[in-house]
């Protein structure tokens, strides 16, 4: 493998006009902290993902996609790759009303989908008008909200594989996907293109009600401002935040960032914040909740351009 310096030469004489150098990733993540990427590359059209994937195999560099970055800690120091951003393209919502399929793009928001398919009097993703994500990133972590989740309208995906050049987009059934809770085996070099659903026909008016109702809901209970969402999954017939709460952890701040005191599931950042110190609260809390109560946390977020695991193990 070449040395990081050769690398990048190489991956920036491959990529060309499409990537930028030394950007800041802190805009590209709902905490708004991180470091540089040592190359983005804003993609608006598939055939563009093969330049990358020549870029990645050619040097050897790492990849990391960035979708909406609503559970993604990148390190202070940056990411020391190639990291791709999916432009407007790759947004695009088709409909079928008729048949209740409907095709999302990679890099349309979830808020979004959940108000166009209520709009078209299907149901089945009106949870998602809470989660700040992005489908893509929704495939990848299954993620999921007031008593649903991707898994259940996911019909399949099309996905473009970036450790061989060139890429080939090939589509895969949901069932295929290893679906759990919060979790998949959609790989970091697996880059989501599209994603199809199956829905059924509602009331659209039942459906704004709902929409409406989870909107107020989570405005009462979770916090706005720098945030990723729920830091840690909840333990089978428990509740995170509840744990964090009766360890006394509301509001508990390291640094720049602090336990939420409006729901102790959420860390809030600082303006100008640090992921290091996002890091140190997260191992805080863990070590903190196991040590009075037996139970160790797990995070759901993802992390990047750290050199060393991110999160202590717990014993």
């Amino acid at each position: 493998m070449s040395t990081l310096p050769a690398a990048l030469a190489m991956a920036t004489q491959i990529l060309g006009p499409l990537a930028t150098s030394d950007v800041s990733l802190a805009p590209y993540t709902t905490l708004r902290v991180g470091g540089p990427a040592a190359l983005l590359v804003a993609v608006t059209a598939v055939d563009q993902l093969n330049i990358v994937a020549a870029a990645v195999v050619g040097t050897g560099l790492p990849m990391l996609i960035i979708g909406q970055g609503s559970n993604l800690l990148i390190s202070d120091e940056g990411f020391a790759g190639i990291v791709v951003v999916l432009g407007e393209s790759f947004a695009d919502i088709d409909i079928d009303a008729q048949s209740g399929v409907v095709k999302a793009g990679a890099a349309t928001k979830l808020p979004v989908l959940a108000r166009r398919t209520v709009a078209a009097s299907l149901c089945g993703l009106e949870w998602a008008v809470g989660v700040p994500g992005s489908v893509g990133g929704a495939v990848r972590m299954n993620a999921g909200g007031h008593g649903s989740d991707m898994a259940a309208t996911l019909l399949s995906v099309d996905v473009i594989t970036m450790d061989s050049a060139p890429g080939q987009v090939r589509t895969v059934e949901a069932a295929s996907l290893a679906l759990g809770y919060r979790s998949s085996v959609v790989r970091p070099v697996d880059v989501v293109v599209s994603a199809k659903f199956g829905l059924v026909p509602g009331p659209r008016q039942a459906g704004e009600d709902v929409l409406a109702e989870i909107v107020r809901w989570r405005r009462q209970h979770q916090p706005g401002g720098a945030n990723c969402g729920s830091v840690f999954t909840n333990p089978p017939g428990e509740s995170a935040g509840r744990l964090i709460d009766e360890s006394g952890l509301k509001g508990y701040r390291m640094g720049t960032a602090s336990v939420s005191v409006k729901h102790a599931n959420f860390i809030q950042v600082d303006e100008g914040g640090r992921s290091q110190d996002v890091r140190a609260l997260i191992n805080y809390v863990r070590a903190t909740v196991e040590r009075r109560t037996g139970i160790a946390l797990h995070p759901e977020v993802r992390t990047a351009g750290f050199p060393s695991a991110p999160f202590e193990e717990i014993p």
